[in-house]
């Protein structure tokens, strides 16, 4: 593949979720940072040309902008052959796996993250989210008794994106010990080769 350009944000699991797989399948792209505190309608030129909904992540290839995270992991999969389902089955459960994140992961823990940290909520907000985050763990710790990755024996997208902001449980005050066999499975994740934590990838570069 020639250069690939990824726009993202410190604070985006879902940009990061593009970013992981970029460096953990060896893809040479350009990183640029965006800072989501502006209006929409002062960041970057060409920024707002390529974003369909002035949301992170973007990626460029080829003159083609691609948004929304787990339609590009998808992409990326499909065109590299790489994290992807080895039968039609485990494709299958890929995709099922990237729609329960866009729903419950990906819905709970960012906006628990923010509403603590960035975007102050009332605590009945703050219980809903917890609650909700505790459940999503709940599901994931379960699954994932006895099994090394969500879809078959080897890393897929699917562990790529329920994983994102997970490595950011922390920020919610949840230790990962607490879930034993998902700290296994993070651990799996963080010892691929190239791996690297969303705090050194993610930020605006010096």
């Amino acid at each position: 593949m020639s250069m690939i350009k990824l726009y993202g944000n410190t604070d985006s699991g879902h940009a990061y979720k593009v970013r992981n797989f970029l460096l953990l399948g060896g893809l040479p792209h350009d990183y640029c940072w965006i800072d989501l505190s502006l209006p929409r309608n002062q960041r970057p030129a060409e920024f707002i040309q390529a974003s369909q909904f002035g949301e992170v992540p973007v990626m460029v290839y080829q003159g083609q902008a691609y948004c929304q995270s787990n339609a590009i992991l998808i992409y990326l999969s499909q065109k590299t052959r790489r994290f992807s389902g080895k039968t039609p089955q485990e494709s299958q459960q890929i995709l099922e796996w990237l729609s329960w994140e866009s729903n419950r992961i990906g819905f709970s823990l960012p906006n628990l993250r923010s509403s603590l940290h960035f975007d102050k909520q009332p605590p009945i907000v703050l219980n809903y989210l917890s609650e909700r985050m505790g459940s999503d763990l709940m599901c994931l710790e379960k699954f994932l008794a006895g099994r090394d990755y969500l879809v078959g024996n080897q890393l897929t997208i699917a562990d790529i994106s329920c994983s994102a902001y997970l490595f950011w449980l922390d920020h919610v005050g949840i230790h990962e010990h607490h879930y034993p066999h998902i700290q296994a499975w993070l651990d799996r994740m963080r010892a691929h080769p190239n791996w690297l934590h969303p705090d050194k990838v993610m930020v605006k570069a010096s």
